[in-house]
């Protein structure tokens, strides 16, 4: 496998992992770590661009969602998002409650240059620590 395809690979399952749809990008990640298919900055980035645009479809998603209050589960989801804000982004890379967080940051018509930056930091935050701890337990190993 050329690093293109690799690097590309590693895009395209990043993205659909942060869809709605189910993916396994991390251990794509690891593989190809393991396998020295590419270079460790370049899938960081692989990933953590095609996660983010995952994140931001579903941003768009939630921006098509009809602004109607919902009852009780409506109230408490605006109140914890109002108080953390763009900020909860952050933890976008967690599985379910990330895609549900990016369309409800995207629902809650979030302004897009703080959605942007949290969404984005929080994605790269996760490959950076699933890459230095497979790097770390390679070396460990050997």
């Amino acid at each position: 496998m050329s690093d293109a395809l690799a690097l590309a690979s590693l895009f395209g399952s990043s993205f659909l992992s942060a869809t709605l749809l189910p993916g396994s990008s991390e251990a794509l990640l690891i593989a190809l770590l393991v396998a020295k298919k590419a270079s460790v900055y370049g899938l960081i980035v692989a990933a953590s661009v095609g996660n983010t645009l995952g994140g931001i479809t579903n941003i768009f998603l939630g921006r098509l969602l009809p602004l109607k209050q919902q009852g009780r589960w409506h109230d408490t989801a605006i109140t914890w998002l109002h108080r953390l804000g763009p900020a909860a982004l952050l933890l976008s890379w967690l599985p379910i409650i990330g895609d549900l967080l990016c369309v409800l940051a995207g629902w809650l018509r979030f302004a897009w240059p703080p959605v942007l930056l949290f969404l984005a930091v929080g994605k790269t935050l996760r490959y950076i620590v699933i890459a230095t701890a497979t790097l770390q337990g390679m070396q460990w190993w050997h």
